[in-house]
């Protein structure tokens, strides 16, 4: 098992909140129709105009009826994940939740921002694990729902929900542009805890509470199974230390 460097002492200050019922993240398009958009390169650099344009062109009526259906007349505060990555700025979320805001007249807050780098776009699995995003800001005492453009393990949100919850807030649900169809199940489910305890055992688990502050049973369905693909604990610790040396 591997040392856990200082440096990765910063990650203890997550604040994981413990999973309950929380329904699936809503995904509006296929990544093919985000990600192959002609002015998706430049809305990920935060050009504002070409935001628009992106969320304009792939927000789908049928993600807007699905977020009206769970919310069930409930008006939660729009929190959208603002985040700085390699090229820039990503001012998508804002601005697809600007847009939910509208379509759905539903309020909307900036108050809640994430205060570190972590360059997930195009990254491995590792990479991801390795450097978790947190947050910092004025939680109020409501209902919030959260908004990204995309979703991948399904970290960013996890942390974001627990960052709320730990704060005095409540998480009713996210949804985003695009994602990992697979990964919009967020909460773990019993099954899959149990089966990556069996293959890792605790040791690896030990190792996880003192490199991030949290156990197993707090990670997202998809991180848990890419957990569960790896080949052992030496090989899982060995990898994100090494994204750690890496840097972001």
């Amino acid at each position: 098992m591997q040392p856990i460097p200082q440096s990765a002492q910063v990650f203890q200050q997550l604040r994981r909140t413990a999973w309950r019922y929380l329904p699936d993240v809503i995904i509006h398009s296929e990544e093919s129709a985000v990600k192959k958009h002609p002015v998706y390169a430049t809305a990920k650099c935060g050009e504002p105009s070409a935001a628009r344009e992106l969320v304009l062109e792939t927000m789908t009526l049928n993600g807007l009826a699905h977020i009206n259906s769970l919310l069930n007349q409930r008006k939660p505060v729009l929190l959208a994940v603002q985040a700085f990555e390699t090229e820039g700025m990503n001012v998508i979320p804002r601005v697809l939740a600007t847009a939910l805001a509208r379509e759905l007249a539903l309020p909307l807050t900036s108050g809640i921002v994430q205060i570190n780098r972590v360059s997930h776009t195009g990254s491995s699995g590792y990479h991801r694990l390795a450097y978790p995003a947190l947050f910092a800001g004025t939680v109020e005492e409501r209902e919030y729902f959260l908004v990204d453009d995309f979703i991948g393990q399904g970290g960013t949100l996890a942390n974001l929900k627990g960052f709320i919850e730990s704060h005095g807030g409540m998480v009713l649900g996210a949804t985003t542009l695009t994602g990992k169809q697979y990964s919009a199940k967020l909460c773990l489910a019993d099954e899959t805890l149990q089966t990556l305890r069996r293959k890792h055992g605790t040791e690896l688990e030990q190792w996880w509470l003192a490199a991030f502050g949290y156990g197993f049973e707090r990670l997202t369905e998809s991180e848990a199974r890419y957990l569960i693909s790896g080949d052992d604990a030496h090989t899982i610790t060995a990898r994100i230390v090494a994204a750690w040396g890496a840097g972001t």
